[in-house]
């Protein structure tokens, strides 16, 4: 007779590492030595050599945890060296595999932070088949297996190298483990791996485990090299004395603990992009290159990619609007604007009383009648735009497809699928995996669309809408984000909704947006293989699931942002401030690697899911991947081309009267003329950050020398660039003066 097959717990830990095991042992046994201590804000640290490791033992009363700072298979010899500026201690390490260097250091400027940096310079060429993760909670008497708490986010396939928990219990706490993955790039490399997924675990075995070559009958052969030190682990451990109380809570924690441990690590330079030239050579192409647009009713219409792919009403509107304000920050309506709009009619269905997808002559291989959820409501936000900007067709196509925009809500209950049709809301593709989850965050988009439609209208029932949608979002925690910019516009939606309301409890929800936003970034920036040709620093993955970052994604979630940045003024955490302001002057520099053109010929996809990659054409490809892959698999998007005029509009600025025009990488948060030859703004960023300013000449005059002060910091020295260009480094939150 077959024995039961054994019941778990789900609750319970289902088992116990051989790692988690040989801990506990030592530590019931007292077996490892002190090799010294120190003090975090009221946490005692004790470092201990163990058989194999070398530990840093955390105690706040009950709140423990035990961190793996070096692993060396049979052991090693441990001394105190003389430990440098800002260190808290400092050990060498000698074994038969290398000797490593272990830094400690401890900062409480903001919330405590332990970082362990870890270096290793091997002995000889040395294979690394297998290093065990780093951080074990403890329970009772010091034994993992008893510690109690959860896990509330973890790394995302290349995303931040970050986990998240609570710890439950007698002295209740919250931890970020943050791994600075940019510091292991060389590793990365020698060995032929990539970080994929490699921060998180089981509990009580969590932490990092540094991807390793595949083992095999016969594994790839990448030693890392004799005689060179080279970086294992740099982590850094935040510390909160609260655990969270419930679902928003915990979303601001989150955010406050990854802005103290992102002001430590080093951050890339930013670079000067001109966005300005990149718009007119995008707008030339659009109006001029056969594999653009298609003409259907005698309109024109954009190709969603290059010559490939239906005209559909997001790509049309996307096109129109961003077009609409590069021809406002031109002083002047472009000729495209017009020729975009002509065909605007043809997407409404009067039956329906909507905007569709496609066209009515779309072709048989498609499902006219097919909508994922959030293509009903991103061209509405599209049009809601244009209508606050006094434009009468897209007003009326606007309020004429909100009854049905409302009617899709009512009937999904504001909790979305993947895909329906929209004739009769029968369901396609009901959930993105498992879970049962839809698209999480179109109530998001949605709320955003409701209370452009109040603003329009002054119609309280918009305003109920959007309350609705927002809230029937509560619950999902770091399962919120399903698209990055739906999840960027539901913070906006959010602000604003506070902004109209004053109640308070639709700020904190934002907060739950953005933590489960930046849960889908990558705050390190990879040099694995392909990806040193370009940037990918603080870049968010398309969809929650994504392997890729999408320009498109990136630069809708910049002009959300932008619109929470101004509604949420002085009140802002300044933990978000920093993240969301950063998001968008890193988005500045590192979407310009998106155009074919500014990639090596050798990275681009020769065979593309969709079209074909035109270098010549400044269109933006769909994807760029930070592991380094091929550029470019999915296609060359038209509708991504509309970066180029969003970036132009928000962060270049027109001064009448001046020989230049002003870039600068923060918004302009207020601005005063205070005579015909000066000026003066205000930032808005992180006291401790700097913005990058620079004065662009205008005209044919010379660019002369202009004065240039800040409070704080008095007068600013400038770089001459050519003789185009002047580059200022600013306070990110000073009065800027100008005189000319």
């Amino acid at each position: 007779m077959t024995a039961p097959a054994p019941v778990f717990d789900r609750n319970a830990i289902p088992g116990a590492s051989p790692y988690v095991l040989a801990l506990r042992e030592e530590l019931r046994g007292k077996r490892m030595r002190t090799v010294g201590q120190f003090d975090i804000a009221g946490r005692a640290v004790t470092i201990a050599l163990g058989h194999d490791s070398l530990w840093a033992i955390i105690r706040r009363d009950e709140a423990r945890l035990a961190m793996r700072a070096a692993f060396a298979p049979g052991g090693f010899k441990a001394r105190r060296l003389r430990a440098r500026k800002g260190e808290a201690m400092r050990v060498g390490l000698s074994s038969a595999m290398g000797s490593q260097v272990v830094t400690f250091m401890t900062a409480t400027d903001e919330l405590p932070v332990l970082r362990v940096t870890t270096q290793l310079t091997p002995a000889q060429y040395l294979l690394v088949p297998h290093l065990p993760r780093d951080l074990y909670p403890l329970g009772a008497d010091d034994d993992p297996l008893e510690a109690r708490g959860n896990v509330e986010a973890a790394q995302r396939g290349l995303n931040s190298g970050l986990l998240y928990w609570r710890l439950d219990g007698d002295t209740p706490g919250s931890l970020l483990y943050f791994q600075n993955l940019t510091a292991m790039n060389p590793y990365y490399n020698a060995t032929g791996t990539r970080p994929d997924g490699a921060v998180g675990g089981e509990w009580p075995e969590l932490g990092y485990l540094p991807p390793t070559p595949p083992q095999s009958g016969t594994p790839p052969v990448n030693p890392l090299p004799k005689g060179e030190a080279i970086t294992l682990s740099d982590a850094l451990l935040v510390f909160h004395k609260d655990g969270p109380i419930d679902e928003a809570h915990s979303a601001r924690l989150f955010l406050q603990m990854l802005g103290s441990a992102y002001r430590l690590i080093d951050k890339p330079k930013r670079e000067f992009r001109d966005w300005p030239g990149r718009a007119q050579r995008t707008l030339r192409d659009l109006t001029e290159a056969p594999d653009a647009t298609i003409r259907h009713y005698g309109h024109v219409y954009a190709h969603p990619y290059t010559a490939s792919e239906y005209p559909d009403s997001m790509v049309q509107v996307t096109l129109l609007a961003s077009i609409h304000d590069f021809g406002k920050w031109l002083g002047k309506p472009l000729p495209m604007e017009k020729t975009l709009a002509a065909g605007l009619d043809r997407f409404f269905d009067a039956k329906l009383g909507t905007i569709r997808r496609y066209l009515p002559n779309v072709g048989d291989d498609k499902d006219a009648d097919a909508v994922d959820s959030w293509y009903l409501y991103h061209p509405l936000l599209g049009l809601g735009h244009l209508a606050l900007e006094g434009d009468k067709q897209a007003r009326r196509l606007f309020e004429g497809s909100l009854d049905f925009a409302i009617k899709a809500a009512h009937h999904f209950r504001y909790k979305w699928p993947i895909q329906y049709k929209v004739t009769d809301f029968s369901i396609i593709t009901e959930a993105r995996d498992d879970t049962g989850l839809g698209q999480t965050d179109v109530g998001g988009i949605y709320a955003y669309v409701m209370l452009t439609a109040h603003e329009l209208t002054s119609d309280p029932r918009y305003l109920d809408e959007a309350r609705k949608a927002i809230d029937a979002a509560r619950g999902m925690r770091f399962e919120l984000n399903y698209q990055a910019n739906l999840t960027a516009w539901g913070a906006a939606a959010c602000m604003r909704l506070w902004r109209i309301t004053n109640q308070e409890r639709h700020l904190q929800q934002s907060y739950v947006y953005l933590a489960s936003f930046f849960h889908n970034t990558a705050i390190w920036e990879s040099e694995i293989g392909q990806a040193r040709h370009y940037r990918n620093f603080l870049g968010a993955t398309a969809l929650h699931d994504a392997p890729y970052m999408a320009l498109y994604e990136c630069f809708d979630s910049f002009a959300a942002l932008e619109r929470y940045l101004k509604d949420g003024g002085p009140d802002l955490d300044a933990s978000a401030r920093l993240m969301v302001t950063d998001y968008c002057r890193y988005a500045l520099d590192r979407a310009w690697f998106y155009y074919p053109d500014a990639l090596p010929a050798d990275l681009l996809c020769q065979k593309p899911r969709n079209g074909h990659i035109d270098a010549k054409l400044s269109f933006p490809l769909e994807d760029l991947y930070v592991g380094g892959d091929t550029a470019g698999q999915v296609g060359q998007e038209i509708y991504g081309a509309g970066a180029a005029f969003i970036f132009t509009s928000r962060a270049f600025h027109h001064v009448e009267g001046a020989p230049f025009d002003i870039f600068c990488d923060l918004f302009l948060m207020a601005s005063d003329r205070t005579s015909d030859t000066s000026l003066s703004f205000q930032l808005a960023g992180d006291p401790a950050e700097t913005a990058n300013l620079s004065l662009i000449r205008t005209g044919r005059s010379k660019l002369t020398r202009v004065g240039v002060t800040s409070s704080p910091g008095g007068t600013r020295k400038g770089q001459r660039i050519g003789g185009n260009r002047i580059d200022y480094v600013v306070p990110a939150n000073g009065r800027i003066h100008l005189h000319w």
